[in-house]
C-alpha cells in the first residue's frame, strides 16, 4: 500500500516545513516529490514522528480502578492500547512493576499481564512492549524475568530501590538520600508511628494491613547484604539480552556510576542536579516524567522537567502515569518556549528511540518506520492527536465534527 500525506507542516528533524510524505511497505520512501497512491489531505496539520513512550504505568488503573478491585486482564490490556493509540503513542515500554509486595505488583501479577499481551498481540493496534521495573530486593522476579527477556515483548530493564526509599531516615528528605548500597545509607525504625504513615498507602496497594505490611518490610530488608550480589545477576542477564537498563530516582553521581559499570546508560527521572549532571558528563541518556513538565514541576519536590529541558539536561520525557501527559509537556514547554518546537518534539520520538536503541523509527526521513501522528495545533489552544499510523497502518483516526 501507498499513501502519501500532503499538505502538512512536517517534523524533519530540526526543523519543520511543508512539504509531503509519501509512505510505501510500512516504510517512509519519499519526503517531498509528487503524490502517490492514496493521498491524505493534511493541510492545517503538523505530520510529526510518532510518540515512544519509554515509562509508562497508567495501564495500572485499568487493572485496578479502585483499590483492591480488579478488572480483567484482556480488557484492561485492550483498552490500554487504544488509549496508546488516540494519544499518538506508537510504541510503549509498559512499566509494570515486579515487587515483593502482594497484590497490584506481585510478580505472579506481572508474569500473567506479559502473558496476556503476548497473547493479545494481532489484536492491539500499537507496539506493546515491557519495561521490567525491578525492584532491587525481589529476588524471586529472576526467574519471570529471564523469561520475559526471551520474548517478543522486547524489555527494557529498570533497577528500582523504593525498598530502600522507605527505610530511609525521617530525618532525610527522599531527594537527599545516600547511595543506596554506601555506607553512608541511613535507616528508620519500623516501630516508629511515622513508619505507619510513609507505608499506609503501599500497604492498600498490597490488599494487607499496615502491621502486616511492616512485617514484610522488615523480613525483606534483611536481604539488604545480598542485593548487590543480585542486581550484579540481572544486570548480567540484560547484557546478554542486549536489553536498554535504566537506574530510576537516581539522587547521587556515585548511584549512576555503580549502574553504568554494569552496562546502564539511562538515567530515569534522576532526582537531583547532580545526578542529571553526572550523567550528562558521562554521556549517559536522561529521561524525565512528561507529567512533571506538563504540571510546571515535580509533586514531590524533584527537579523540574523543564528547567531540564532548557539546561540540555534531557534527552526524553515519558508518560510516567498519565498517557496524555506527553503531548500535553511538548505543548507547556512550546508555549514557555524552553526550546524550538522541533527540539521538544525530538523529547517524545527520537530522544526516546535513542535511549532505547529503536535505530529504526523515531524521526521522518526515508527508510525508517512509517510510525506517524497527524497533530491539529491551532496557535494559542492545545494540541490534539487526529491520526496515528504505526508501521504505515492506521492505528488510530478522529476526525472532528468542524
Amino acid at each position: 500500500m501507498i499513501m502519501t500525506f500532503e499538505g502538512a507542516r512536517v517534523v524533519l528533524g530540526d526543523e519543520i516545513v511543508e512539504t509531503s510524505v509519501t509512505v510505501a511497505d510500512g516504510q517512509i520512501v519519499e519526503v517531498g516529490g509528487k503524490p502517490q497512491g492514496d493521498v491524505i489531505d493534511a493541510r492545517g496539520q503538523m505530520l510529526a514522528p510518532a510518540l515512544i513512550d519509554v515509562h509508562g504505568d497508567a495501564f495500572e488503573r485499568q487493572l485496578m480502578p479502585r483499590p483492591g478491585v480488579y478488572f480483567p486482564l484482556e480488557t484492561a490490556v485492550l483498552d490500554t492500547d487504544r488509549q496508546l493509540a488516540t494519544n499518538g503513542i506508537a510504541t510503549a515500554y509498559h512499566a509494570i512493576t515486579l515487587s515483593w509486595e502482594p497484590g497490584l505488583r506481585d510478580v505472579a501479577r506481572g508474569r500473567e499481564l506479559m502473558e496476556a499481551m503476548l497473547a493479545l498481540t494481532p489484536r492491539l493496534t500499537v507496539e506493546n512492549r515491557v519495561q521490567l521495573r525491578w525492584e532491587t530486593f525481589a529476588f524471586e522476579a529472576l526467574e519471570t524475568m529471564e523469561w520475559a527477556l526471551g520474548t517478543d515483548l522486547k524489555p527494557s530493564v529498570a533497577f528500582n530501590d523504593h525498598t530502600s526509599m522507605t527505610m530511609r531516615a525521617y530525618d532525610v528528605a527522599i531527594q537527599d538520600r545516600a547511595f543506596e548500597l554506601g555506607p553512608d545509607f541511613t535507616i528508620a525504625a519500623l516501630d516508629d508511628d511515622r513508619m505507619k504513615a510513609r507505608t499506609a498507602k503501599k500497604a492498600q496497594r498490597a490488599g494487607i494491613s499496615d502491621d502486616d505490611y511492616r512485617a514484610l518490610l522488615g523480613k525483606v530488608w534483611e536481604l539488604r547484604s545480598e542485593v548487590p550480589k543480585v542486581i550484579g545477576q540481572v544486570a548480567e542477564m540484560g547484557r546478554k539480552a542486549a536489553a536498554p537498563m535504566l537506574s530510576h530516582d537516581d539522587t547521587r553521581a556515585e548511584t549512576r556510576a555503580f549502574f553504568r559499570e554494569l552496562g546502564s546508560n539511562v538515567s530515569e527521572f534522576p532526582m537531583v542536579l547532580d545526578a542529571a549532571e553526572a550523567a550528562r558528563n558521562a554521556g549517559d541518556l536522561i529521561i524525565f516524567g512528561a507529567p512533571n513538565a506538563t504540571r510546571g514541576g515535580s509533586h514531590i519536590g524533584s527537579l523540574g522537567a523543564g528547567d531540564m529541558v532548557e539546561a540540555g539536561l534531557c534527552d526524553a520525557l515519558a508518560s510516567d502515569y498519565f498517557y496524555p501527559a506527553m503531548l500535553a509537556a511538548v505543548a507547556r514547554l512550546d508555549h514557555e518556549r524552553r526550546a524550538d518546537r522541533a527540539r521538544l518534539w525530538s523529547l517524545v520520538s527520537s530522544g526516546p528511540a535513542r535511549a532505547m536503541g529503536l535505530t529504526d523509527r523515531g524521526e521522518i526521513a526515508p527508510g525508517k518506520r512509517a510510525d506517524l501522528v497527524l497533530v491539529d495545533w491551532p496557535a494559542g489552544h492545545a494540541p490534539a492527536i487526529t491520526g496515528t499510523w504505526v508501521s504505515g497502518r492506521c492505528a488510530y483516526r478522529g476526525t472532528p465534527r468542524g
